[in-house]
């Protein structure tokens, strides 16, 4: 019986739906996009509700559009991370709008933990930064700013979670309320030691344990959907993990030393460190990287706040351009950035910095900047908060990078992808699979559902296409000291 497996791919700013054939081969895919919500200053919103409706539209057009005769159906998800979601148990509506990872909202709560020496413990247990980025902070929001929350929430009527745990549960009418270990260690509530729901973290943000779901591993088999009809009979719903984990997976990230960048809206750089759980250097943070056959791994990682959504934002807002993809040649039109350097903290600065109350800037305008420069120094922004990333980890990982996986839109821009070889002066390896998150979830669900029984079965599916080498380019150094330049600029303001 052919095999076909939808990934749900939820990120930031759409929903996908991919449908794979047992090859791992893309036969078809739909994509919705979603509204972006700021009511304030440093606040993002997602309405939950409207993102589920859009996961069921696009299963429906991906079913349309592929014209297919499909045996044997089962799904699996990716998600953005930290986006926390609290919902009645009874009626199944959200209280309010999702808090987005990249709202900042919490800050403040979090710079009072730090102050009060809540640092070291909360690393300990969670591996984690305390920065709002990460769950708890909008969850504690929430339960202390919507009317009636915090007593609901005392008297066992909500739960909460990540976009998986929302879905999930929507998918299965309300049956499973459930995670997957990697979704869990981003919420700063979860201990990656013990693999559970940390009562001293808990208390820490007061939020009840009887909000939490039940956590599992990534290969693990999570319920049955029929996706409001779509389907006569139930299908399984296997393998879920979040987003930047699903490309660490999807990019055949396996063994220890691996790594990889994942350019979405923000970007993901992940090392797989092993089954240890080992403190993250300085800027960095340690996350469950995946758990499969029973063992967990572990990966050092960094997260940067806005990078494609600086190409969006320059395509929308400032319309300098009608999409992103019109950037490249462009920015190639010229021989350098002009002394033009963009700091794009539209949610503050990620990783390995950690500066939440930061605003973006752009540094070195004069009368001769086009707006070519102004392309050219948005995309070298990225390459250089990676490296940012990339520098530290391959210190703390004994040295340079062999070479580094790279997924997401952006690789398809050449001059980025051979902007940030020379940068990191490391080998970028493209793959042919741009949804390395979507094919991590099938992965997840190919184990979960016995079709594959190692991680040695799933390696040769992986397809390279390109590889950028580094150039030898005497002006990187100068380059790259300009940019630490404007971004110690901010953090001194």
């Amino acid at each position: 019986m052919a095999q076909r497996i939808i990934a749900i791919d939820q990120s930031t700013s759409s929903t996908k739906a991919l449908l794979f054939d047992e090859q791992c081969r893309i036969v078809a895919r739909t994509n919705v996009d979603h509204k972006q919500y700021y009511p304030q200053t440093g606040w993002v919103e997602h309405d939950a509700e409207e993102i589920y409706n859009n996961m069921i539209e696009a299963i429906k057009l991906l079913i349309d559009n592929s014209q297919l005769t499909i045996d044997n159906f089962s799904l699996c998800i990716t998600n953005q991370r930290e986006t926390a979601v609290v919902w009645s148990k009874a009626t199944g509506k959200p209280i309010s709008r999702a808090v987005v990872w990249q709202d900042t909202r919490g800050a403040e709560l979090c710079r009072q933990l730090r102050t009060e020496g809540k640092t070291d413990m909360v690393m300990a247990k969670s591996g984690l930064l305390i920065d709002p980025n990460f769950s708890a902070s909008g969850v504690k929001w929430l339960l202390d700013n919507i009317e009636g929350a915090r007593e609901q929430a005392q008297r066992g009527e909500l739960l909460m979670g990540t976009i998986d745990t929302w879905l999930v549960w929507r998918l299965t009418d309300g049956k499973v309320h459930a995670t997957d270990y990697t979704n869990a260690s981003r919420t700063m509530l979860f201990n990656i030691h013990s693999m559970q729901w940390d009562d001293d973290l808990l208390q820490l943000f007061d939020i009840p344990r009887s909000l939490m779901p039940e956590v599992k591993p990534c290969d693990a088999i999570y319920g049955e959907t029929t996706c409001e009809g779509l389907f006569s009979n139930p299908i399984q719903i296997a393998g879920v993990l979040g987003d930047s984990h699903g490309a660490l997976v999807g990019q055949m990230c396996f063994t220890k030393g691996s790594g990889k960048v994942t350019y979405g809206t923000g970007s993901s750089v992940m090392v797989n460190i092993g089954e240890e759980p080992k403190p993250a250097p300085a800027g960095l943070v340690t996350s469950v990287g995946y758990s499969a056959f029973g063992k967990t791994y572990y990966g050092f990682e960094g997260n940067i706040y806005s990078t494609g959504a600086t190409l969006k934002w320059i395509a929308d807002q400032l319309q300098l351009v009608g999409h992103p993809s019109e950037m490249e040649a462009l920015a190639t039109s010229v021989d350098d950035n002009g002394g033009v350097y963009i700091v794009p903290a539209f949610s503050g600065l990620g990783a390995p910095w950690w500066q939440s109350n930061v605003k973006g800037a752009v540094f070195g305008l004069t009368f001769a900047t086009t707006k070519a420069h102004f392309l050219r120094a948005a995309l070298e922004s990225i390459a250089y908060q990676i490296k940012d990333l990339v520098d530290v980890m391959a210190r703390a990982t004994g040295g340079r990078l062999k070479d580094i996986c790279a997924d997401g839109g952006p690789t398809k821009n050449q001059f980025l992808m051979q902007f940030q070889a020379t940068m990191l002066e490391t080998p970028v390896v493209c793959t042919e699979v741009d949804d390395a998150s979507a094919l991590g979830a099938v992965i997840m669900n190919g184990f979960a559902r016995g079709l594959w029984k190692s991680f040695d079965e799933v390696i040769p599916l992986r397809k390279v296409t390109k590889v950028y080498q580094p150039e030898d380019d005497a002006q990187r150094f100068s380059f790259y000291q300009q940019w630490r330049n404007a971004v110690n600029q901010l953090i001194k303001n």
